[in-house]
């Protein structure tokens, strides 16, 4: 009669976690260095104008990319649909890797970061969005980590939880609306302002998980298409592909009706939608990082093709970025009760430092997606 054996854990480091490890190390030595010396005056943030930076933009984008990938895990895992199963494992590392990268830049842009950790929760600020947020965060993470070390014990998808498997898709997706409710429910930010956020939140989350597990999938097989298993393939080339197409198409919508919105409105503070639309960064964000994808993608016999699926997935990853950066920023560009009759908007440039908190975080995403998938699993005999 043949008994079960449990798996044995075995760690073979790759290039790929060496080199992403060594340059954390150094990238976070440096950036320890310029916060020593500079302290909080190497942030370019201020306190009459623009108090969320680059680093909250990074941290809002990993946060939303992780709660993405859980969503995109949560078809074979919490729906039963099996043949997603080849994506489940890669999925919930990856997710992990950015919740830890993002929270990364988070704890390092703060003056006291231990302190947040319990003071945000027992100030018991029932009101606010981000109460819930960082409570919603926490477990989240918990649930992550049990998760992610099933996966790297051997588990197969089947074997996960299917309670944990349903608490991780709840808490990414609160994660998600919250974190769309934190901007759209501030009214004296007409920018940000509509009840719309949240789900255009949700919408970009699960658009930027999958194109994240397209990229990360090729990576991590040293970009050869040919070592990429044929079911994971398969649903790169098919189904995978066409959902990035329709989350796309989504976000091109969203992002054009906001703007067609902002620029009709004589509303005060909506003025900033004419900066906005001025600004190379917008049209880039629209055109190369919407429009040229979604012809990828929409498209089968091109999706089909696994190197323009990786342009394809780096075009809408930074396309996503750019318009987090643009929405979090030009959202304070003109002062509140003062958008009507300010001279300018106000000039925001990331500092040195801020770009470094960056580096920090992907190279951290990086360094701990790259120690999961080194974690291999055998079988004793």
């Amino acid at each position: 009669m043949a008994t079960a054996t449990l798996p044995k854990l075995g760690f073979k480091p790759s290039p790929y976690l060496v080199g992403a490890g060594a340059l954390f190390l150094v990238a976070l030595l440096y950036t320890i260095y310029l916060e020593v010396t500079l302290g909080h005056h190497g942030f370019n943030t201020t306190n009459y104008g623009v108090f969320w930076g680059l680093p909250i933009v990074a941290y809002d984008y990993f946060l939303l990319t992780s709660t993405g990938l859980t969503l995109l895990a949560s078809l074979p895992l919490t729906l039963g649909l099996r043949q997603f199963d080849p994506i489940a494992k890669r999925c919930i590392w990856l997710a992990l890797a950015a919740l830890v990268g993002g929270v990364s830049i988070l704890f390092l842009e703060l003056a006291h970061p231990i302190r947040a950790l319990w003071a945000a929760p027992l100030n018991f600020q029932t009101a606010s969005p981000l109460f819930w947020k960082i409570l919603c965060v926490g477990a989240y993470t918990i649930v992550l980590v049990l998760m992610g070390l099933a996966f790297a014990r051997g588990a197969a998808p089947a074997d996960i939880p299917r309670g944990l498997a349903v608490l991780a898709t709840l808490l990414a997706l609160a994660i998600t609306l919250i974190a769309g409710s934190v901007y759209g429910m501030i009214v004296f930010r007409p920018f940000w302002y509509g009840g719309e956020l949240p789900v255009a939140f949700l919408i970009e989350a699960f658009m930027g998980g999958i194109v994240f597990f397209v990229f990360f999938t090729y990576l991590i097989h040293g970009l050869s298409p040919d070592r990429v298993a044929q079911p994971t393939r398969e649903l790169l080339g098919g189904a995978l592909g066409a959902l990035v197409a329709a989350g796309i198409f989504l976000h091109v919508l969203f992002v054009v009706a906001r703007t067609v919105a902002g620029l009709w409105s004589y509303g005060e503070g909506l003025q900033v939608w004419q900066y906005t639309v001025d600004q190379p960064l917008y049209w880039a964000a629209l055109i190369g990082g919407g429009l040229v994808p979604l012809v990828i993608f929409a498209v089968p016999a091109l999706r089909a093709q696994p190197r323009l699926q990786i342009v394809g997935s780096l075009l809408v990853a930074a396309g996503l970025f750019a318009s987090r950066y643009e929405f979090v920023i030009n959202g304070q560009l003109l002062p509140p009760f003062k958008g009507s009759w300010a001279e300018s908007p106000l000039e925001y440039v990331p500092s040195q430092l801020e770009w470094m908190l960056l580096i920090v975080g992907v190279l951290l995403a990086n360094t701990i997606y790259a120690a999961l998938e080194s974690w291999s699993s055998t079988k004793e005999a």
